[in-house]
């Protein structure tokens, strides 16, 4: 029944969504909907009301750190057994690429592999679409690489006598000294220096700025 309506891909993911495989766990089907949401956004990213929209766009390095983090997470959780816990990243992964208007075949296509043992039907087909040759289950497995995972960019809350005022952001590789400087001379730093000199900066590299007056 659940097949007739929903699909198979439905219900395989459900399934290993309900829990660890090797626990017993209450069957109930009020999540269902929630996962064949995913799957018709998920086919959203390759299909839109003109038809397929795939172009061979370069992809950008946010869209590389989304796919990177989801091959290394789903890997891991395939050789683990831990099903479950796969099903949240590709949701996570889809929301991340729908928002960034993702048509890169490289991410797409890759996209796909992962998810094909979770969902074979839905993946083979639009890696038929795709143009690919032969079944996408004897396809290798993308691997992750490292590089795209680093952060390039990180997010500073800057206090003034330990309360957070506001946000900045630096590239992760500044110098403390550079940090310093761009965190007091932000137009939100004004209001809060009041024209005083500040006692002390301290800046904790990739985590915080504080200014004591």
């Amino acid at each position: 029944d659940i097949i007739a309506r929903y699909g198979a891909d439905t219900l395989r993911l459900y399934e290993m969504f309900l829990g660890p495989l090797e626990q017993s766990k209450p069957w109930d089907t009020n999540g269902i909907d929630g996962v064949h949401r995913f799957l018709k956004k998920f086919w959203a990213l390759y299909y839109g009301a003109d038809g397929l929209r795939v172009t061979d766009a370069e992809p950008t390095a946010e869209e590389l750190k989304s796919l990177h983090k989801l091959i290394k997470k789903v890997g891991q959780d395939i050789e683990g057994f831990s099903f479950n816990t796969s099903v949240p990243a590709f949701m996570i992964c889809v929301n991340e690429l729908t928002a960034a208007k993702t048509t890169s075949r490289p991410i797409l296509r890759d996209l796909l592999v992962v998810l094909s043992p979770f969902a074979p039907h839905i993946t083979d087909w639009l890696w038929q679409a795709l143009g690919e040759e032969g079944s996408i289950v004897r396809t290798d497995w993308p691997q992750y690489r490292e590089e795209y995972l680093v952060e390039s960019q990180v997010r500073y809350p800057v206090s003034f006598n330990g309360k957070v005022r506001f946000n900045i952001e630096l590239p992760a590789d500044m110098p403390k000294e550079e940090v310093e400087k761009a965190a007091l001379s932000a137009t939100e730093a004004a209001r809060w220096l009041e024209g005083k000199t500040p006692k002390k900066v301290i800046v904790v590299p990739g985590r915080i700025v504080n200014v004591v007056l």
